[in-house]
């Protein structure tokens, strides 16, 4: 009989192992990125589908030449002028951060202090260099709502 020679399979190499790890974080960030979009711009005509939008809050709550930030629906609502209302993502345009104040007619993000108009989003301060993109709001009476 003649004897093979057994030849145990050889284990990949660092280099393919190293390029399969990095492939599979690369695919993690750009799902994670992609998902996050996706919910952020569905989320409006979401509810706006489900039952023709949510009341945020009442014109009364929203001070004149400023605004209020509304976390849960991703959206800042401003007021430039007396009873004129205006929307905005909450997102930064810069790199995703959620603006989180709104002074002396400016909306700022905390992340790298970016700044943009009440008035229509404009970009006042870079680093961002896009508006805050314009949500669709109705006011009803004193109700104003998601559209």
């Amino acid at each position: 009989m003649a004897s093979e020679s057994i030849h145990p399979a050889s284990a990949p190499s660092r280099r393919v192992v190293v390029a399969a790890v990095g492939a599979a974080g690369l695919a993690l960030t750009l799902n994670a990125c992609g998902s996050e979009d996706d919910s952020s711009s569905s989320s409006s005509s979401d509810t706006a589908a489900a039952g023709g939008g949510s009341v945020l809050a009442k014109t009364s709550d929203i001070p004149e030449g400023g605004g209020k930030i509304f976390k849960d629906s991703g959206v800042v609502v401003t007021q430039p002028t007396a009873g004129e209302f205006k929307a905005f993502s909450s997102k930064c345009t810069h790199q995703g951060c959620a603006v989180t104040g709104i002074t002396n007619g400016v909306i700022t993000c905390p992340c790298h202090k970016s700044e943009f108009s009440v008035t229509d989003g404009s970009v006042k301060k870079g680093p961002a260099t896009q508006p805050l993109p314009e949500e669709k709001i109705t006011v009803s009476g004193d109700s104003i709502s998601l559209a």
